[in-house]
């Protein structure tokens, strides 16, 4: 999907000017096409999500096909597992024990899955800040994927993943996805959450895995009741 400037900066709850002020300084992903900037929507919201930029409630509110059902996050958590005390000296070496402990498919090729991890985090840190990075495939598409998972792991000891603020990561949500679609709907809901200070106590303690679930629950029963407010899906204002 091509964003319009007007676009950006209503899903960003930002000012057009803030966004023609971001392009000016090469901050913001941006495509300049006859003359007009145009931004790609999951580009968008993984800059915002490292930038700890704040994103607007219509970001959940994208049309969807008849037949699209969207899992929440903590659906996508219950597939995906929590795990603790991950292993790892270096950024490749956490990875590797991360990929290992994703439940995935046995025709999935774990090997391969590691290579576009580490390639990814090697274009750009997919750390954001307060110790937290968020590993997943430029292209979220995985084969022999059918259902999209996001497994959360602590780590026995934080490593340098060049997050945005210099400090070392503890804490890994690696996002595995069939659609693009469901990738970004999932980084939409990881970004919500984070801005929620119980769940960010919470993920910097290691928490339970039952006290982690009750919360993200919690944080979808007002993700619904925000849309509900705003019109639910049908207002796009």
């Amino acid at each position: 999907m091509n964003l319009t400037v007007k676009d950006a900066a209503k899903l960003l709850d930002v000012s057009e000017k803030t966004i023609y002020r971001w392009i000016k300084q090469e901050n913001i992903p941006a495509y300049r096409i006859n003359e007009q900037y145009r931004f790609n929507r999951a580009e968008l919201l993984e800059w915002a999500t490292s930038q700890r930029i704040k994103v607007a409630v219509d970001i959940f509110n994208e049309p969807l096909n008849e037949d699209t059902v969207l899992p929440t996050l903590s659906s996508a958590l219950e597939t995906g597992g929590v795990f603790y005390r991950i292993e790892g000296n270096s950024r490749n070496e956490v990875l590797a024990n991360v990929v290992e402990h994703l439940r995935l498919p046995e025709e999935v090729n774990r090997d391969f899955l590691l290579q576009v991890l580490v390639a990814r985090e090697e274009m750009e840190s997919t750390g954001i800040t307060e110790g937290i990075a968020i590993p997943h495939a430029r292209n979220p598409i995985v084969q022999h994927i059918n259902r999209p998972s996001v497994t959360l792991c602590f780590l026995e000891h934080p490593v340098d993943f060049k997050a945005l603020d210099g400090k070392p990561v503890h804490t890994l949500f690696t996002i595995v996805s069939p659609t693009v679609r469901s990738h970004l709907h999932l980084l939409s809901r990881i970004a919500f959450a984070l801005r929620d200070a119980v769940f960010r106590d919470l993920i910097s303690r290691h928490a339970l895995r039952e006290e982690i679930m009750k919360e993200v629950r919690r944080i979808e029963m007002s993700i619904g009741q925000q849309l509900v407010a705003q019109g639910g899906e049908g207002d796009r204002r």
